[in-house]
């Protein structure tokens, strides 16, 4: 994916530092996202919870006993849109990003899941209930490109460098 689209590509508008910010401020302040997996060769769409890794890469919390857990563990390729609709105005005038990505896992045997979970629970205090439960691991998500729409008629592709982050390896 190219971020710098041309003006000839249809509503895509060529990525400036507008939609950068904007894209991550999203990714920021969310707390929960729309998560697309593949299982069994059909789409499984769920309600995850969403936040930041200590270097910024897309995270969540999520339970291995979860459809979407063993949806992921099978094929780790994922889709996250996040951002939700304001309190008035039509729902699709509000800005949302779509991470496309590829998912792996923090076990509570891995040396970082400390610093995770430390992390993690800055902005998700709640979280302290469930955390330490053995079947909850944090998935990390490595994105490799994303598409933000802005509201009407500002669509935009972005780059993982776009967002702050390091290209996939």
């Amino acid at each position: 994916m190219d971020s710098d689209s041309t003006p000839d590509s249809g509503p895509i508008r060529p990525t400036d530092d507008e939609a950068r910010t904007m894209a991550r401020d999203l990714m920021a302040r969310s707390r929960f996202a729309a998560l697309g997996v593949v299982q069994d060769g059909l789409p499984v769409v769920s309600r995850v919870a969403f936040g930041l890794a200590p270097d910024g890469a897309p995270a969540s919390l999520i339970s291995m006993l979860s459809q979407h857990a063993t949806a992921l563990r099978a094929a780790p390729d994922a889709s996250l849109m996040i951002g939700e609709p304001g309190p008035r105005g039509d729902p699709l005038t509000h800005p949302r990003l779509t991470l496309q990505a590829r998912a792996s896992f923090v076990d509570h045997d891995d040396p970082a899941y400390e610093e995770m979970a430390a992390h993690w629970l800055r902005d998700h205090p709640k979280a302290k209930l469930y955390i330490g439960f053995g079947d909850f691991h944090f998935a990390l998500f490595s994105v490799t490109g994303a598409f933000l729409n802005g509201g009407f008629g500002k669509a935009f592709f972005l780059t993982p460098v776009d967002l702050g982050l390091s290209e996939p390896s």
